[in-house]
């Protein structure tokens, strides 16, 4: 039993990505590799390098992460890390340092997979280590909501990217149409508006395709929603 007594006042947190709450944690079965995922994604986040990476070996020197793992799961960081990488959690790339191989582990972002096509391709250099034939791998292609985005907001953040992914999941298609048309025809261009919309309607429900609104109810009722104090009036 370890003397944890609660937490203190003033601490770091950690950012965890939501869809990996909502849509890996639930498939992972194996505690083990839990802790592995959780503690690489500390350590990504604390990187201060561009791009960010880690390897195995990275995590194998964490204290706290080896004294989580019994010692047999100790020695299998990199097959928990590989299985990571199968639930789309880490891209992996194998890179050359001092005529070895290494395999270095980024996480599976927009801004990352764009960032190891070019160390694929050699136009990012990462100091210490260089390309060493590595597939590229390539973007994601972009759905009609992240189409209807551009279209109609702007530019995609790595941030945004994740929302609208999540939102897909969420929200049939056509009420994703919707929900832009109206942000558009009431000049409200926001993800924050639009996110409003869509969870109102979730809330709520829509008949005949339309989402019920009581007679006072206006599209400035969504700052009371989530994301509300977000959005422009």
């Amino acid at each position: 039993m370890n003397d944890f007594n609660g937490f203190p006042a003033r601490m770091d947190f950690t950012p965890l990505p939501a869809p990996f709450l909502s849509a890996v944690l639930p498939e992972i079965n194996d505690a083990n590799e839990i802790k592995v995922i959780l503690y690489a994604i500390s350590a990504l986040y604390r990187k201060k390098t561009y791009p960010k990476y880690i390897t195995a070996g990275e995590l194998a020197q964490n204290e706290a992460l080896i004294g989580a793992l019994p010692e047999p799961a100790a020695e299998e960081i990199e097959s928990y890390m590989d299985s990571a990488c199968d639930r789309k959690v880490f891209i992996k790339l194998t890179v050359e340092t001092g005529g070895d191989d290494t395999d270095i582990y980024m996480l599976n972002t927009p801004a990352d997979r764009e960032a190891s096509v070019k160390i694929a391709g050699g136009e990012i250099k990462i100091s210490g280590i260089k390309s060493a034939g590595i597939p590229a791998v390539k973007p994601v292609r972009a759905p009609d909501l992240f189409k209807l985005y551009e279209q109609n907001i702007g530019v995609i953040t790595p941030m945004i990217a994740d929302e609208l992914k999540a939102a897909e999941k969420l929200y049939p298609q056509g009420w994703l149409e919707d929900a832009f048309k109206e942000a558009v025809t009431q000049n409200k261009r926001k993800w924050s508006y639009i996110s409003a919309i869509l969870e109102r309607w979730a809330a709520e429900g829509r008949t005949d395709g339309t989402h019920q609104r009581d007679s006072k109810a206006s599209p400035d009722k969504y700052v009371n929603q989530k994301y509300g104090n977000m959005v422009q009036r």
